[in-house]
């Protein structure tokens, strides 16, 4: 900001460093000579004046104060007198380094700007403080004209005529200041130069001022001043001197003449003022050409001086050379300037001459292509400007707007006392008492019946495809146009403020496009007479008077409508007019999604509606066995209340102080069976309740307080046991409060995708589920097939590829089932996918806990081949698509079995290094590279997996490894339990 150089304070005697560039000694010289300039004028002997040697600093501290003051801190407290701030100068709105001189209220002060010596009365807020480096003494300094002083009795008027001549002689000129002595208060007392002119000597004569007496040369003379005060309010916002803009003064020349003249020339002046003069001994002994001895002394002294001028005046006559050329370099470019302004005129006069000439050609082409713009946009029509796809939106909804089924309310109660119902028959305790009960529920049943009918028949009327299909085109229509919508409360006033919008827009686009219309038909006129002057053949034609219309007026007018009417309809609009066509844009928007949302909830209901009438007509008047309900109630408490027991007997061994290792051993066992027993009875009361398959309940914890199975997961409870000889997994989530209708919702999604497939679904089925309400896990119960994922297969004893294509095919029917349910697995890789018997493939479960988009972030990798599809490392959502991907990688990986994979910088593996069967590599190709457009339901037909069924040959190690009921599994399964 300041260069290299720095400011520092100095005590009296040292000098002050400006920028590292100017030295200023505060000590005075006499007789010194300084070329300064004039800046502020107080009276006609006093002013203050600026070295021409701070112009430099003067910049600098103004470009300073320019960054620094707007963000300084407001003065404080009290202000000091002697501190230096920064000061708004109210003539320039410029900063400037400023003390304060008086203060004249709370809220203002008298300040002088000590850079230049003018004052000004400031507001405390036009006040700020500067930084450490800016506190330096100031450069302008106070002179008063040597051996003057004002009159006591002068008039107002003459003082300020003495000012104002005294400013007209050194105000922003550059004059010689001869130092002669420095008053108290730091007034430099010196004679003023300028050029040949004694400006002192100009004031007396003037009369503006008069000689003082001088005892000695370094005295002060005595004058009357006037009141401060008056004197302050006269310099108020004296002109501040823009060292920029300040012109270049010639050098000025020195007074001729010797030592001796110049002393005889003071002496004489001092004589004829009446003065007594005395002189130092210095002065004497200079003076005195009678010393004999010292004549020569003298001599010398005064050619040494001569000789010093001499050289002085040589460097200002190189100086004022230098200054000569540059001045007549100058006047050659100013020259060459207006010599190339001048042929810049000569050719713009020229231009405007032939542009004269084809004015009405120029003006008329000009309209025409205007005229073609504007028929192009009354062909295509601004319908859109004046939100006219709006209104016809809003006309749409209000239409045909799809209100919720009357029988939806009716289908609610009454599945509501359905539920209620059969709650209180899984409640009952009394045979008598039960069969009221399922007589009860099977009369609601009756009425379910009924009202599920008359929804489905409400809905099948009311051609809700239709009406969806309509609000999704009118959605993608208004979203193509406007964008993204903002979000707001839906409100009548939005509407209301759009129709009158729209109506003054139409009625100003309306008068606009009729006065174009009025000013296209009176050019055509205008043609049409003037065709009529300049028509020979006409036997009376018209005569130039007959022309009364000016062209220039009517094209004026025609070019001025066509301009308007191309704003109104090219020119953006303004942003009052699209925050109103957004507002309405978003309102239309809602209704259309709260409406689309309305049909997906009824038709969400109706598919469940549907799928519960075909379950509800099986069992329809078929009244569950209430002994037998109440035979598995009084099990599964007997049950609950040994396995009670024998946890409770199991802990006193444990903590005893000999605790019996068998004993326990054997409890355990019997725990384990006991808790078999649970599973069962929970899976028989399952079948007689007509769950679906997908019940909830509460159980004990310590029904389910088991280890969990190390070889598959030791984060959550796992737990084997054998239901009617399958052998059943219970898995455990972890299920918050907000998570537990997402887990039950997607869990029952899942479970009805594989039940609408029976058994050709490929996927792992949900036997039960159900909740704990003592702590917060969700347990699935599903079948458990020991050493059948794919990961342990191939470990083991890797597929062939007819085995892989038998397994992968019922991998691709589980996925066309997802995907039909609108299901995205998310998770699919080598440990969740099941090869049974090596030629069934099922798609195993996900984990329900986690939405989509949380099961697809983990990175299965399976080998050196990642499963996660390019699109979801780039951050889109999971989709069918990505599926297949991991469908397709897992194909490969079991048809190339331990070859190493070569992978593209996008990780995707190349299939073309591998001599694969051309049917399997055309279909690998589709899933890995042109996925987009397969699906489950084209992988499932594909060539490759059209096989012809051949007939399997038995082997032992399989029926070994996978049948359940041999005694050795039985033996293994026992051990897991352990």
């Amino acid at each position: 900001m300041w260069g290299q150089g720095h400011f520092s304070r100095a005590s009296a005697t040292e000098s002050v460093s400006f920028s590292g560039i100017v030295q200023m000694d505060e000590d005075t010289h006499y007789d010194k000579v300084e070329d300064v300039v004039g800046s502020h004028i107080e009276d006609a002997v006093t002013f203050w004046a600026q070295s021409i040697n701070r112009n430099k600093d003067i910049m600098k501290i103004g470009c300073s104060l320019s960054e620094v003051c707007p963000q300084a801190s407001s003065v404080l407290g009290n202000l000091d007198p002697k501190k230096i701030y920064g000061g708004l100068f109210s003539e320039d709105k410029c900063w400037y380094r400023c003390k304060v001189l008086k203060i004249i209220s709370d809220e203002k002060c008298l300040v002088r700007y000590i850079d230049y010596g003018n004052t000004e009365i400031l507001n405390r807020s036009d006040i700020v403080e500067i930084p450490l480096e800016l506190q330096f003494s100031s450069v302008a300094k106070k002179y008063k004209l040597w051996g003057l002083h004002i009159p006591s009795n002068q008039e107002v008027t003459q003082f300020d005529q003495g000012t104002t001549f005294l400013g007209s002689l050194i105000f922003e000129k550059e004059i010689k200041m001869r130092i002669k002595a420095t008053s108290q208060d730091g007034t430099v007392i010196a004679q003023a130069e300028y050029g040949s002119v004694d400006i002192g000597e100009e004031v007396f004569k003037k009369g503006f001022a008069e000689k003082c007496k001088l005892t000695s040369r370094t005295d002060i003379c005595e004058e009357k001043k006037l009141d401060p005060g008056q004197l302050v309010l006269r310099n108020l916002k004296s002109p501040i001197p823009l060292w920029g803009h300040r012109s270049n003064q010639s050098t000025f020349s020195r007074p001729k003449g010797h030592l001796s003249e110049k002393l005889t020339l003071d002496l004489k002046n001092e004589n004829d003022a009446g003065n007594l003069m005395t002189f130092p001994k210095e002065s004497l002994a200079v003076g005195d050409f009678n010393l004999g001895s010292n004549v020569s002394l003298a001599k010398i002294k005064q050619d040494q001086k001569l000789i010093e001028e001499n050289e002085k005046l040589k460097t200002e006559k190189d100086a004022l050379l230098e200054s000569y050329k540059a001045l007549e370099l100058k006047v050659e470019q100013i020259a060459q300037e207006l010599q190339q302004e001048k042929a810049a005129a000569v050719d713009l006069t020229n231009h405007l001459e032939s542009t004269l000439k084809t004015c009405i050609d120029t003006r008329m082409k000009n309209l025409a292509a205007k005229m073609e713009i504007l028929k192009e946009m009354r062909h295509v029509g601004i319908s859109v400007r004046f939100g006219n796809d709006l209104s016809d939106a809003i006309q749409v909804l209000d239409e045909g707007c799809f209100t919720t089924p009357a029988s939806l309310n009716g289908l609610e109660i009454i599945w509501a006392e359905y539920n209620l119902a059969q709650e209180k028959i899984k409640t009952c305790e009394y045979v008598n008492e039960g069969n009221i009960l399922i007589a009860q529920r099977n009369e609601m049943q009756q009425k379910l019946y009924m009202s599920v009918e008359d929804f489905i028949l409400e809905v099948d009327e009311s051609s809700l495809n239709k009406r969806l299909k309509t609000l999704q085109d009118l959605s993608v229509s208004l979203e193509a146009v406007y964008g993204e919508a903002k979000e707001g409360a839906n409100s009548d006033e939005i509407l209301k403020k759009f129709y009158d919008w729209k109506c003054d827009k139409r009625e100003e686009f309306t008068n606009v496009r009729s006065e174009t219309d009025a000013s296209l038909q009176r050019l055509v006129a205008w043609f049409q007479r003037t065709l009529k002057v300049f028509d020979l053949s006409m036997e009376e034609p018209l005569i130039s008077e007959d022309t009364v219309d000016n062209i220039d007026e009517i094209l004026e007018k025609t070019e001025s409508s066509v301009c308007k009417e191309l704003e109104i309809a090219l020119v953006d609009q303004g942003d009052a007019d699209k925050e109103i066509i957004l507002n309405t844009y978003s309102q239309v928007l809602q209704k259309i999604c709260s409406e689309e949302r309305l049909i997906a909830t009824v038709q969400a209901k109706y598919k469940d509606s549907i799928e519960f009438k075909k379950q509800l007509i099986e069992y329809l008047n078929k009244s569950p066995s209430v002994d037998h309900l109440l035979s598995i109630k009084k099990t599964l408490k007997s049950l609950k209340a040994r396995l009670r027991w024998k946890l409770v007997e199991k802990n006193n061994l444990e903590e005893s102080d000999d605790p019996d290792g068998s004993q326990i051993e054997k409890i355990k066992e019997e725990i384990t069976q006991l808790r078999n027993n649970v599973f069962q009875e929970i899976y028989h009361e399952r079948e007689e309740y007509n769950s679906g398959g997908l019940l909830t309940m509460s159980l004990e914890r310590d029904l389910l307080d088991a280890e969990p199975m190390k070889e598959l997961s030791s984060k959550r409870p796992l737990v084997c046991s054998e239901v009617n000889g399958q052998i059943i997994l219970l898995k455990g989530y972890s299920v918050d409060v907000d998570t537990e209708a997402k887990v039950i919702e997607r869990a029952a999604t899942y479970h009805r995708a594989w039940r609408e497939a029976a058994e050709e679904s490929g996927l792992l089925p949900l036997i039960f589920l159900f909740l704990c309400k003592s702590d917060p896990m969700a347990y699935l119960m599903v079948p458990y097939y020991p050493r059948a994922n794919l990961s342990t297969v191939q470990a083991s004893m890797p597929l062939n590829s007819e085995e892989a294509l038998k397994v992968m095919k019922g991998v691709a029917q589980g996925l066309y089932t997802l995907h039909k349910a609108d299901i995205i697995h998310g998770s699919l890789h080598q440990n969740n996918v099941f090869a049974i018997n090596r030629e069934q493939g099922i798609v195993g479960d996900f984990d329900f806990t986690k939405s989509v988009s949380q099961r697809a972030s983990v990175n299965m990798m399976v080998g050196d081949l990642s499963l996660i599809s390019p699109e979801l490392k780039m951050g889109k959502p999971a989709s069918p698509s990505s599926d297949l991907y991991a469908y397709g990688c897992l194909l490969l990986w079991l048809s190339v079995q331990n070859q190493e994979f070569e992978i593209n910088k996008d990780g995707i593996p190349k299939v073309d290094q591998f001599h694969l069967d051309d049917k399997v590599k055309s279909l690998l190709c589709s899933l890995i590279y042109y996925r987009s457009s397969m699906t489950a339901e084209q992988v499932l037909n594909a060539e490759c997996f059209l096989i012809p069924k051949e007939k399997s040959v038995p082997n032992p190690e399989k029926d070994t490894e996978y049948t359940p009921y041999r005694k050795e599994e039985e033996i293994k399964m026992e051990n897991l339990d352990k």
